[in-house]
């Protein structure tokens, strides 16, 4: 069960959002700062830096590129000691008033990786929801 949000933007204006690294700490919940982003973002192997907590228990850490089919899907693995790493899957999807966008993620390391990807899922669907609705708010401002 993936969230899916969808937005008026455009989904040229949702990758144009997902290419820029230092945009994720203001739409990704939790993410608190972004310390660098690699020069050839969004490509593959490519890695941003960030943050996650608050101040002052932050967890430096980062997230590096998959895959990415430009225009359509962002696939990134996402580094958060000491909860390990996560398979994040944005795709984005062309609809008449707009885009919708798809966030699939899944823990795929210890400790958490022993929850039921069904229970996973559920218990992130409201992180999840609150991202999407952050990163279409951001396209929407930066399409007018």
């Amino acid at each position: 069960m993936a969230s899916q949000f969808r937005t008026h933007a455009s989904p040229d204006a949702v990758w144009h959002i997902l290419c820029d690294g230092w945009l994720f700490a203001g739409w990704v919940v939790g993410s608190s700062r972004i310390r660098a982003v690699d020069e050839h973002w969004p490509s593959e192997g490519s890695r941003f830096h960030h943050s996650v907590g608050l101040w002052p228990f932050l967890n430096d850490d980062f997230t590096e590129v998959v895959t990415a089919d430009p225009g359509r899907m962002l696939e990134l693995e996402a580094h958060t000691w000491p909860m390990g790493k996560a398979r994040v899957r944005l795709t984005l999807t062309k609809i008449p008033e707009g885009c919708e966008i798809t966030l699939e993620e899944c823990v795929v390391t210890a400790p958490f990786k022993a929850i039921p990807k069904r229970l996973q899922e559920k218990l992130a669907a409201p992180r999840n929801k609150e991202c999407l609705r952050r990163l279409a708010l951001i396209a929407e401002g930066r399409n007018e």
